[in-house]
Order: C-alpha cells, then sequence, then structure tokens
C-alpha cells in the first residue's frame, strides 16, 4: 500500500497543522480516527446544548459567551475532520481505508 499525507486532527504549539505519512493503519492513525469521532461527537453534543439554551428566555449573556468560544473550536476541529476527509478521497483513499465519516 502507498503512503499518504494524513492531516491528523491537531495542530502544533504555533498553531500548524500536523500531518502522517501513513498507509492508513498503525497506532498513530487509529488515535487520529479516535480523536476525530471524540472530537466530532464533542461537536454534537455542544450544538444540542446550543439549542437548548437558545430556547431559554433567561440565559446570562457570559453563557452565550462560553458556549460560542466552544462552539468555534468544534467547528474547528469538524472542519480539520473535513479537510483530513477530503484530501483522503481526492488521494484515492475510500473512507473505509482510514475515512471516520
Amino acid at each position: 500500500m502507498t503512503k499518504n499525507m494524513r492531516l491528523l486532527p491537531w495542530k502544533t504549539p504555533e498553531g500548524k497543522p500536523c500531518y502522517l505519512s501513513s498507509d492508513g493503519d498503525g497506532p498513530l492513525a487509529r488515535l487520529a480516527d479516535d480523536v476525530e469521532t471524540m472530537q466530532l461527537d464533542l461537536g454534537e453534543e455542544l450544538l444540542g446544548h446550543a439549542r437548548k439554551m437558545l430556547a431559554e428566555p433567561d440565559v446570562p449573556v457570559e453563557e452565550f459567551r462560553f458556549l460560542g468560544a466552544r462552539l468555534t473550536e468544534a467547528l474547528d476541529d469538524a472542519l480539520r475532520v473535513a479537510a483530513r476527509v477530503a484530501m483522503s478521497e481526492s488521494s484515492g483513499r475510500s473512507r473505509a481505508e482510514g475515512g471516520v465519516l
């Protein structure tokens, strides 16, 4: 199997993307799959929480700001996962060979 550059679901301390040269299997690739799954699950939880908060008329603005910050982080994570899946598909790798979605 040929090795591809996989975008990882985390960044360097300087905020730059991390990549893994891999054939889609191995401990780091599986860890990345698990992290992506956790990130998407957390985003889904936050979205549910946001919907509940929006239905409440008396939520303090500080809670909305905190939630907005967490939703921004979750969206950043989800976009990174989507970019990784798009890169995998454009390089000929199917979702079944290493994609989360």
